[in-house]
């Protein structure tokens, strides 16, 4: 039987009309995972290199929980943790203490879990099983946590970036020459989907992509209007307002 809705494949013989071939590359972009997506997502740069390693401290907002942590890669662990780290946690409450190693930056980890071990609590139901660690939630530490961090940077020579927002400001800048680009590209998809994929057929990650990539920088204080095509602003400005 020929194809008669979805994308599934077809036994239909090769004398399709533009349409069909058209609906067909449109189902195969549907297809596209985001893990593929990200490999050059704008928002998911890694820059991970040999030795340098962060200790994070990440409030959420809202409530007095936060998460402790260590990563060579801030920004790929920021996003396993919530895809709206930026909306999720407190950036001007979060803080990054730099090591040189590995091992430093497990020593740095152990010293908070051991300070305050009567108020680990369970991650909240918002962060994924897989991600969220174990024995790394505190809950009722965030007036003293920031003290302490400054305490062991100092004594140990380690550089602290607080507040976290203007680490990440700096981070997005470094790459704000290829957002415009990116942002096209991925405008560029989302629009072919509007016009050649049925509506069940779309996959929203695209949108979702570029969406969460402009939220993000104006997070963090960039001037998105001057970053992006105008094409892409009139979007981003649409999908806001609904």
């Amino acid at each position: 039987m020929g194809e008669r809705g979805g994308c599934q494949s077809s036994d239909r013989a090769p004398t399709e009309g533009s349409h069909s071939i058209a609906r067909r590359i449109g189902c195969a972009i549907a297809r596209l995972s985001l893990k593929q997506l990200e490999s050059d997502a704008f928002i998911h740069p890694r820059f991970a290199d040999a030795g340098r390693t962060y200790v994070y401290v990440l409030p959420c907002h809202g409530e007095d929980l936060l998460k402790v942590g260590f990563t060579r890669d801030p920004m790929q662990r920021f996003r396993t943790l919530h895809r709206r780290f930026y909306a999720f946690f407190d950036l001007e409450a979060a803080l990054l203490i730099e090591t040189e190693h590995l091992r430093e930056a497990r020593r740095l980890e152990r010293l908070f879990i051991e300070r305050w071990p009567e108020h680990q609590a369970p991650a909240p139901l918002a962060i994924p099983h897989s991600a969220a660690g174990h024995t790394e939630w505190f809950r009722g530490i965030r007036a003293a946590v920031s003290g302490f961090a400054n305490t062991l940077a100092q004594r140990y020579g380690y550089e602290m970036h607080a507040p976290l927002r203007a680490w990440l400001s700096a981070r997005f800048r470094e790459r704000s020459d290829v957002l415009f680009d990116w942002a096209l590209r991925m405008l560029d998809f989302i629009e072919y989907q509007t016009l050649n994929v049925s509506p069940e057929d779309r996959t929203g990650v695209y949108a979702q992509a570029l969406g969460d990539a402009l939220d993000a920088c104006r997070s963090v204080g960039l001037d998105v209007d001057t970053l992006v095509p105008d094409s892409v602003l009139r979007w981003y400005e649409k999908r806001s307002d609904s």
